[in-house]
């Protein structure tokens, strides 16, 4: 699903104007961002948890030359599904 697509979704569902679900949206996704970038946690109850995990530094390979390099120390985002998204996607075979 993309963007616009999300947007047509909550403008059927909620019965929104479309300029007030592209602000919704925007929002939204603005929010998460900035929550994202100051290193915040953001919990949505049936969907999950998004965070921002430290990584450490590794060792890792240059695929092209073989090479053994140093990956330095990062950080990565991380989102875990709540118990409720893992039943409904387990319970739901798409062939």
């Amino acid at each position: 699903m993309k963007k616009n697509e999300l947007i047509d979704r909550i403008t059927r569902e909620a019965r929104l104007r479309r300029s007030e679900a592209v602000r919704a949206v925007k929002a939204l996704v603005g929010s998460i961002r900035a929550t994202i970038s100051e290193g915040g946690k953001i919990s949505l109850s049936g969907l999950g948890t998004f965070k921002v995990k430290a990584r450490r530094a590794r060792p890792g390979r240059n695929p092209k030359t073989g090479e053994t390099i140093q990956i330095p120390v990062g950080r990565k985002i991380s989102f875990k599904p709540s118990l409720a998204l893992k039943k409904l996607v387990k319970a739901t075979t798409v062939l």
